[in-house]
């Protein structure tokens, strides 16, 4: 568009653009555009989890694989571990502590090695949660991808380590006379609803680390005390067998001791109904819908935010 001035002199005049006056919103709208690294719904990030499933299970591999590569003996360590736990628990407390009062030997032996092995299970879960984002920072902020990714990995990690182990459970538990029959198929559900709740917590600890590095410091000691709790080494009825009731019933409806509880009955012969609190499937269940959705939703919610600052 041009006009003439009074010298004769051409001037040209730049046309008005379409988008003058548009906010900035008004204009991401227009063309389609959207914040980098903006937190998607809840049901596209699921879509979005799902599409990375194999990477999920591909960095669980790669992670099992390389967690004792520096080690002669090299993945024997996962089963070896968890053994060497339980036989320094057997001579403490089932030996010199006397805990295993009341339990038979063939019992108390696989009862001591079935909590080692699924109480690891859930104290792995967490401690990897709670290192997830803040040891994978590189990750984070090279790649995009949901990072829920992360503490599922992690926890289907800790799934696949304990499965290995439950092999050597088994042998133990035959050795000691308790021998495969149809209720060792409820450990399947037990572990699912496990695996579940251990994911949720590692996922509420992924967005608590990281924004907290010192909590990994922490953990271990709430580890501890957890593990105290839960009867990995002892039966808690009979321990607490003189105390209020109410102390035994808040122990054993704990997550931990109720996955633990859940298995040995599936497992062991001996370790009857008796043992076991009432309604002990439904708190399984309740448990595991808890952690799982609420850890679900609290990660998601800071989506957007791991990895920067």
């Amino acid at each position: 568009m041009s006009d003439t001035t009074q010298d004769g002199a051409i001037a040209t005049s730049v046309r008005p653009s379409p988008d003058d006056g548009l906010t900035p919103a008004e204009l991401a709208a227009k063309y389609g555009l959207s914040v980098s690294g903006a937190r998607p719904g809840l049901a596209e990030y699921i879509r979005q989890l799902w599409g990375r499933r194999h990477f999920i299970l591909a960095f669980s591999q790669a992670k099992l694989t390389a967690q004792y590569s520096q080690a002669k003996l090299g993945q024997l360590w996962q089963v070896a571990t968890p053994l060497l736990n339980a036989l320094v628990y057997y001579l403490i407390f089932g030996l010199i502590l006397g805990t295993r009062e009341g339990i038979p030997n063939e019992v108390f032996v696989p009862f001591l090695v079935t909590g080692v092995f699924v109480f690891t299970f859930t104290q792995s879960s967490v401690m990897a949660g709670v290192r997830a984002i803040s040891g994978n920072l590189g990750l984070v902020r090279a790649l995009h991808f949901p990072r829920a990714a992360l503490p599922i990995s992690f926890a289907l990690q800790q799934l696949q380590q304990l499965l290995f182990s439950m092999l050597v459970l088994f042998l133990i538990a035959i050795g000691f006379g308790s021998y495969p029959k149809l209720s060792w198929l409820l450990i399947l559900p037990a572990l699912a609803l496990q695996f579940v709740f251990n994911t949720g917590m590692a996922m509420i600890m992924a967005r608590l680390g990281s924004k907290t590095p010192d909590l990994a410091q922490l953990m271990p000691f709430i580890m501890r005390t957890w593990m105290y709790a839960s009867g990995v080494m002892f039966s808690i009825p009979m321990m607490l067998k003189d105390k209020p009731a109410w102390i035994a019933d808040v122990l054993q409806w704990n997550p931990a001791a109720i996955y633990m509880d859940l298995i040995r009955f599936a497992l062991i012969d001996g370790y009857g109904t008796e043992n076991l609190p009432p309604h002990i499937w439904a708190f399984a269940l309740g448990w595991a819908i808890l952690f799982g959705i609420a850890g679900f939703v609290y990660f998601w919610k800071a989506e957007e935010r791991y990895g920067r600052g």
